[in-house]
């Protein structure tokens, strides 16, 4: 960290350090090297009224969990959407995409996407029956 900076006694006697002309401060999101807001996730926190006090590495925790989530819901929606042979992710692929994955599916099992359509699935008594090579466990129906 840069020691550039003037310490200054304020009013009230307590003591700060102004920073120097042309540094810019780092936020909580570039701290931790998360693409999703730390601030803003805290100040939903805080206002949300989840509980009396939010610690410090708590929105950065959170943060982060819900970049992963994204990151693995896009990275299989994607998925989808190539064996598709499509270029733009719909509400289709995420379904598909949430209803494939084990974890995914258990941690989004009671919720509804718009336009996501349903898993094919056709029961096996549904099907027609195969019928099976001469020969093979059929026996003979001669006496």
């Amino acid at each position: 960290m840069s020691t550039k900076g003037k310490t200054v006694k304020a009013s009230s006697g307590a003591v700060t350090k102004k920073r120097a002309p042309g540094v810019k401060g780092l936020s909580r999101s570039k701290k931790a090297d998360l693409q999703f807001p730390v601030g803003r996730i805290a100040r939903f926190l805080k206002k949300g009224r989840y509980s009396n006090r939010v610690g410090a590495a708590a929105p950065v925790y959170l943060a982060a969990v819900l970049e992963y989530l994204t990151a693995e819901l896009l990275e299989l929606a994607g998925n989808a959407s190539k064996d598709h042979k499509k270029t733009r992710i719909v509400p289709r692929h995420i379904q598909l995409a949430v209803r494939n994955d084990e974890e995914l599916n258990q941690l989004l099992n009671g919720i509804t996407i718009a336009s996501g359509g349903v898993i094919p699935n056709i029961q096996p008594v549904l099907l027609p029956k195969t019928k099976g090579k001469k020969g093979e466990g059929q026996e003979s129906q001669e006496y």
